[in-house]
């Protein structure tokens, strides 16, 4: 009997009838084809793949990772114990018959490209924002950066050390959203394209310029007009950008405006916390000390509890004394397994309400930590 056969592509396949089959073969060009890998993914996911919204994300001593526009995904590899074949569609290559396989007619045949040892799978990670947290630390902001506006040579040698979102896009495995949020977190303002954190100092100064307006302007904390701020801490020597920025740090809007300009408040804990950071930037106090200090740097029309320190310093009993020190969570690695190291290098043992304000970990890096995922 005469040989033929009619080769298929993975139509053929996916259109198969229940309790019917289709003979295989080696294609023409079967191979490893290593640039050929299966990819598992969740459905909720399929629309983000498709539509062409998700991108891999990583340095070259990284593992790359892909990110959708809101979420941060590792990829793993994970071996097949059976041999999933791969069938290229119709005109995808050019199609051989091969007659030396079969024995008589064939009717369809469906042309094997390579046999799939495993599959790619996606797991849900935390961004690896520390790195976030080092790039923008290379060259905070200070009071020299304004004083080098009048010095280009200078303000061009500083741009090396510099990142635009392009760059923090490229360097940080996080998605686009992550990456906001990370900034948001690190009191990051973008200056001149760059984005940069503040050096404390610095805004140290601004805060205690704009709350010793606010008394000579009798200015209320609690309503505190944007333009009017604004402009005064300018005229004080301040750019426009710092001064603004420096609302959103310490205070939040409130519902109504004065015509066209914002309103904000003064964040009662977070002036009081950055006054504390400041008495503490020397070293360790007796508690005396530090709590007549704290209440005399503060304004007066806030009121400061030592709760509002709930995870940025720790105290300790030296004899009869009580002594307090800076110990801040956001001084901590953002990886669970770092962050742990690092409190039991502070101290071998814990009290539970000491510790938890350092461990409020978000579900995913949580997760990540027993899971053994690379966060």
């Amino acid at each position: 009997m005469e040989k033929s056969s009619r080769l298929k592509g993975a139509e053929s396949v996916l259109n198969l009838e229940p309790n019917s089959s289709i003979a295989i073969g080696y294609h023409a060009l079967f191979g490893s084809h290593d640039d050929l890998m299966l990819l598992e993914i969740d459905e909720k996911l399929l629309p983000d793949i498709l539509h062409e919204r998700v991108a891999l994300r990583g340095q070259l001593d990284e593992d790359s990772v892909l990110c959708t526009q809101s979420k941060t995904y590792a990829i793993k590899f994970v071996g097949n114990s059976n041999s999933p074949f791969l069938i290229p569609p119709s005109g995808q290559f050019a199609l051989c018959e091969n007659s030396q396989d079969f024995d008589g007619e064939i009717n369809d045949f469906a042309p094997v490209i390579k046999v799939a040892p495993g599959n790619m799978e996606l797991v849900e990670v935390a961004p690896k924002l520390d790195r976030l947290k080092l790039l923008l630390s290379e060259n905070p902001y200070s009071y020299e950066d304004v004083l080098e506006m009048d010095f280009m040579e200078d303000v061009e040698k500083n741009k090396a050390r510099l990142y635009n979102w392009d760059d923090l896009v490229e360097r940080v495995q996080a998605s686009d959203e992550e990456l906001r949020n990370g900034l948001c977190a690190l009191s990051a303002v973008e200056i001149d394209g760059f984005w940069r954190i503040v050096d404390e100092k610095y805004m140290d100064m601004i805060l205690r310029m704009l709350l010793h307006n606010s008394v000579l302007n009798d200015w209320s904390l609690d309503a505190l007009n944007e333009d009017d701020v604004v402009s005064v801490l300018v005229s004080d020597g301040f750019p426009d950008k710092l001064a603004c920025h420096c609302l959103h740090v310490y205070g939040s809007k409130v519902d109504g405006d004065v015509g066209r300009s914002c309103v904000w408040r003064l964040d009662e804990s977070r002036v009081c916390v950055h006054f504390a950071r400041q008495i503490l930037s020397t070293g360790k106090k007796k508690m005396e000390t530090f709590m007549a200090e704290w209440l005399q740097r503060i304004p007066g029309r806030m009121q400061a509890s030592f709760n509002m320190l709930e995870g940025e310093v720790l105290t300790e009993k030296l004899g009869v004394e009580t002594w307090v020190y800076s110990f801040s969570v956001s001084s901590l690695p953002l990886t669970p397994a770092e962050r742990f190291n690092m409190l039991f290098r502070e101290r071998s043992k814990w009290e539970w309400k000491d510790l938890q304000p350092y461990i409020r970990f978000d579900p995913i890096s949580f997760f990540s930590l027993f899971s053994g995922s690379d966060i």
